[in-house]
């Protein structure tokens, strides 16, 4: 059993009690393909990814409000909140308010769907306190608004209990070690699979799509190799994937926050695999994980547009993934978190114009394709052989007016002015180089640049 000490070392390193944990174990890389020196594989369109990760959202369900008590129940001093104050409901007129507000700001991001949310009810059943009408049109809800900007994902089955796979049931043993946050440690690939594929099958019959998981809280950080393995394993089986994803790990510190491109093999075949882990680079400095802990629009962005954490990573060009709850962002029919994120997104588009909202499953594609094609470079002729699509493929190259052929077949290519203009099918100059945007297909393309 872990020791008071150890359960509140791990909820401290994540900076909110069943949060994420930034997990330091390394998962394997796999096979990587040589990739000419003179092209460099630059960012779709020029420009740096974003995205929203929330985390704790389901239909209905506050989950807050039924999880506390069960995490008070295996260690009373660490969760003292009175969630009898929270509410039960997060209602869909607040997730359509949401959804609305960022498409019309071009927001996309990554979306929970807890399936048996603190063990409350099932989402692809009937959850008891709602009618099973309302259960349908909740999920409804989350397909009209939510599914066409955001990856689903379970945040594994209960984010409390384990629930035992062959029965559908809690485990009776009502302890730290089977709750889902500080289940995983030492559990192999197969296990861990087993698991989350129970999860998927849960949201799959709920009629809603998925492309990854989520974790709740520490669940899979000290075994990542073997979850990496697993959900690679359990999307596929489920869904079958071709890019399954995960975010596990949070650096809020100068570390990189590149996606990590895992478990990669027969590129050269007919059924390449690779998984992807999607890092955050912020702290829920929402609303909390609970809705009880108000944020700060400076901690992401000052309001001279200058400080706070996401312009040090857009400087790096790397992917910038805020991370936040949904309790917090709701936070208890408030909306704190939301009003703090619309100010984040207006400083953003004041301070940035090469900026571009993905999802996690369009920003784990295009990293796929960037660090797994193999790129050959003869002379004034750069071949690419590529395991998985991906669109507004972009690189850079010494020459002049390029040509495309992809699968065999000419591909016309517009000249444009900057690389802020770029789209597929378009290229533009870079003093003695070319940039060059284009939907790279599974199979072989070919660039042939003028000397």
């Amino acid at each position: 059993m872990l020791t008071r000490r150890e359960f509140l070392g791990a909820t401290a390193a994540a900076g909110l009690a069943p949060g994420l944990l930034s997990a330091q174990a390394a998962a394997p890389k796999g096979d990587r393909p040589p990739q000419a020196a003179g092209v460099q594989v630059l960012n779709p369109r020029g420009r740096v990814p974003m995205s929203l990760l929330v985390d704790d959202s389901t239909a209905l369900v506050n989950l807050a409000h039924f999880c506390i008590p069960q995490f008070a129940h295996v260690n009373p001093k660490q969760f003292t909140q009175d969630w009898r104050k929270l509410p039960r409901e997060i209602p869909d007129a607040f997730v359509r308010k949401f959804a609305g507000w960022c498409r019309e700001n071009g927001v996309k991001g990554k979306y929970s769907m807890i399936p048996y949310p603190a063990c409350v009810g099932w989402i692809d059943r009937e959850i008891p306190g709602w009618t099973r009408k309302e259960l349908d049109e909740s999920l409804q809800v989350v397909r009209e608004f939510i599914a066409p900007d955001w990856d689903l994902t379970p945040e594994m089955v209960t984010h409390t209990r384990m629930i035992d796979t062959k029965t559908g049931k809690a485990h009776a043993d009502y302890t730290i070690e089977h709750m889902e946050n500080w289940w995983s440690k030492g559990k192999s690939a197969d296990q861990l699979a087993d698991y989350c594929a129970y999860a998927l099958r849960a949201v799959r019959d709920a009629g809603l799509e998925c492309q990854g998981v989520t974790c709740p809280g520490g669940f899979g950080g000290q075994s990542l190799p073997a979850y990496s393995e697993a959900v690679l394993q359990a999307c596929r089986d489920v869904y079958k994937t071709e890019i399954p994803f995960y975010l596990k790990k949070v650096h809020t510190d100068q570390r990189s926050v590149a996606p990590e491109v895992l478990c990669a093999s027969g590129l050269d075949g007919p059924d390449p695999k690779c998984v992807i882990s999607i890092i955050g680079c912020t702290g829920d400095w929402f609303g909390g994980w609970d809705g009880l802990e108000a944020g700060s629009v400076d901690k992401f962005i000052t309001e001279d547009l200058k400080g706070g954490r996401l312009p040090q990573v857009i400087a790096k060009g790397e992917p910038a993934v805020l991370v936040c709850h949904w309790p917090g962002l709701y936070f208890n029919g408030e909306e704190v978190g939301f009003k703090i994120f619309q100010g984040i997104v207006k400083r953003l588009q004041a301070a940035y114009d090469n900026l571009v909202w993905m999802k996690f499953s369009e920003i784990g594609r295009y990293w796929a394709a960037k660090e797994l094609t193999r790129i050959e470079q003869a002379g004034n002729r750069v071949t690419f052989r590529a395991p998985f699509a991906a669109p507004a493929f972009t690189v850079k190259v010494a020459g002049k007016v390029p040509t495309l052929t992809a699968q065999d077949k000419p591909v016309a290519l517009r000249e444009v002015q900057g690389l802020l203009k770029l789209e597929s099918g378009t290229w533009t100059r870079d003093g003695d180089s070319v940039a060059v945007c284009f939907d790279l297909p599974k199979g072989e393309s070919r660039l042939e640049l003028a000397p």
